[in-house]
């Protein structure tokens, strides 16, 4: 054996000698939880294809926030799901809708100590499902929906948002957003960008958690990017940049580790990605019939993003990994 490998195989001997020569390593502060919030219950509602997660009521979201704070966890991320919704989507940007209730409850709450994104976008508060506001051929109106976006920020800014994520993808949204934050006074809201979000087949447990069904049996493929392409979403990563972005997304994480990769390459501005509810379903459901270690994949997959560059994961294993990584 050459001398190389050998050295290679002392230094993986002990599992002292691997955690002072690993490379990579997740803490807590890695991790971002995604959060729901339900208009109109009382009690937490289960979410079957997501098992371990949950709508919440907003009382039982203020006592989850403040034991993910107590736990380490450095920020969550919200989406509400509204009593009732309409052509427009008026929820997202209404004083009263339920993000920016839930927003003013945690920002009593845990004050400062914890980071709240607000998840922009307004398909949770639509009658047909679309991230925008549809013309009179039943398309999105790109150049329409921005207004709604403007508007939804500057909502999300008054109730107490430190960072508000535009998940639309429409063409100009961050410059949108940004020049709406500024002239209210928000100039120091920060915007995390889904720059590279993919029509991915791996969305479908969350639209079950948010209650959204698209009209027609219709997609999103024509303002989502084609899972075939790289090029595209570092374009689309550049524009959004280019707009004013403080962060960018990559979402979904692990098919798209390639597009992590090269984005920390080019990019000195953070990077998140986001473990998405069919990541994680495909690991709980596996774990449920006992043909994987649940913990063991969640640990081993989360740190691959890491690896690849992210600098924040938003991923529904939050909680359990903090638990784990603090013990």
């Amino acid at each position: 054996m050459s001398f190389p490998q050998r050295r290679l195989r002392r230094l993986r001997r002990t599992p002292a000698l691997r955690r002072i020569v690993a490379e990579t390593r997740l803490t807590t502060d890695d991790l971002i939880a995604p959060l729901f919030v339900r208009e109109g219950i009382t009690e937490p509602q289960p979410i079957a294809s997501l098992p371990g997660v949950v709508q919440h009521t907003r009382e039982s979201l203020r006592k989850e926030v403040a034991e993910l704070a107590a736990l380490g966890v450095p920020g969550v991320i919200l989406f509400g799901v509204p009593a009732t919704k309409d052509a427009d989507g008026s929820g997202a940007w209404d004083p009263e809708g339920i993000v920016q209730v839930a927003l003013r409850d945690l920002r009593d709450e845990v004050g400062d100590d914890l980071v709240l994104i607000a998840d922009l976008c307004v398909d949770e508060y639509t009658d047909h499902g679309h991230c925008g506001v549809l013309d009179d051929h039943g398309d999105v109106d790109n150049d329409a929906t921005l207004d709604l976006y403007a508007r939804a920020a500057v909502a999300q800014a008054n109730a107490g948002a430190d960072i508000t994520a535009p998940s639309g993808m429409m063409d100009g949204q961050v410059l949108a957003i940004r020049e709406a934050l500024d002239d209210g006074g928000f100039d120091q809201v920060a915007i995390l960008a889904y720059a590279a979000k993919y029509a991915s087949a791996l969305y479908g447990p969350f639209r079950d958690a948010v209650d959204v069904t698209i009209a027609g049996g219709g997609d999103r493929r024509g303002y989502q990017q084609d899972v075939r392409n790289a090029r595209e979403a570092m374009e689309e990563i550049r524009l959004d940049v280019g707009e004013g972005a403080d962060l960018i997304m990559v979402k979904p994480a692990l098919p798209y580790l390639d597009i992590l990769t090269r984005a920390r390459a080019e990019l000195d501005i953070p990077l998140a990605a986001y473990h998405v509810s069919g990541e994680y379903a495909m690991v709980q459901a596996a774990a449920e019939r006992g043909w994987i270690d649940g913990p063991a994949v969640a640990l081993e997959q989360i740190t691959a993003i890491k690896r690849a560059g992210a600098d924040l994961i938003l991923t529904y294993f939050a909680r359990n990994l903090a638990e784990v990584l603090g013990s």
